[in-house]
């Protein structure tokens, strides 16, 4: 599962990988290390034409797992003799939010798999964790850490994502997986994100049927990927 990837190019590289028709970002900071919840770039489908905006890491949890969450947060406070709203307590359970998509046919993912909703989250590197590997192992295209693109969806969400806020209404996102190719297969043998590499499978993703668009839920091939980094939690070494 890949909870942690940079971006670490400018805006001007992102319209030059893929045409966006309006820049909601302002003063886009180089971002070394991107993890759950933080606020990131994403280009998604708008009425006059793809826009470059930011949204939240982490698309919302499905209702068992927040269902699951809240009992046994209620059982806690019902140990502690206090009275349960279960009702308000599961409006009210935070939720962090799903950063990895795998299984496109659930119920609860398919509501957004139309080309509305559909997203690209552009990357310079992404990390797998592996305690044996040495900690968090980076993978790019190439050492120079080439701008590239996550095959992701979005919504728009009104939830609970920290206690301190309370409700709030979010842009969210997150990104498909697949199987891992073999280089990512050696550090993290279950899944790596859904990488696209040319303006084709772009523009396939952003407009095609969902049933077309989907054909995309693939491994790069192997040998397509190298390690640039080992061990530290955010890969600043292509900034620019």
């Amino acid at each position: 599962m890949c909870n942690l990837y940079s971006m670490t190019k400018n805006q001007a590289a992102i319209r030059n990988l893929f045409p966006v028709q309006r820049d909601l970002t302002g003063n886009l900071p180089s971002m070394p290390g991107i993890f759950p919840d933080y606020a990131a770039p994403i280009i998604r489908n708008a009425l006059d034409g793809p826009e470059l905006t930011m949204a939240r890491w982490g698309m919302p949890s499905s209702q068992l797992a927040l269902m699951e969450a809240t009992k046994k947060r209620a059982a806690k406070l019902e140990a502690k003799g206090k009275s349960v709203d279960f009702k308000e307590l599961l409006r009210m359970e935070p939720d962090n939010g799903t950063t990895n998509i795998r299984n496109v046919t659930s119920k609860h993912w398919k509501r957004w798999l139309g080309p509305e909703n559909r997203c690209l989250v552009p990357f310079t590197s992404f990390s797998e964790f592996s305690k044996l590997a040495g900690g968090d192992i980076w993978f790019a295209l190439h050492e120079t850490r080439p701008l590239a693109l996550f095959a992701g969806i979005w919504t728009s969400w009104t939830s609970v994502r920290k206690v301190r806020e309370g409700e709030t209404t979010n842009d969210l996102y997150g990104f498909l997986t697949t199987e891992p190719n073999a280089e990512v297969g050696e550090v993290h043998p279950k899944a790596m994100p859904v990488i696209l590499t040319t303006s084709e499978e772009c523009w396939l993703w952003m407009t095609a049927p969902a049933d077309e668009a989907l054909k995309l839920q693939r491994p790069l091939p192997s040998g397509s990927l190298q390690i640039v980094a080992r061990g530290v939690k955010k890969d600043d070494a292509g900034e620019k």
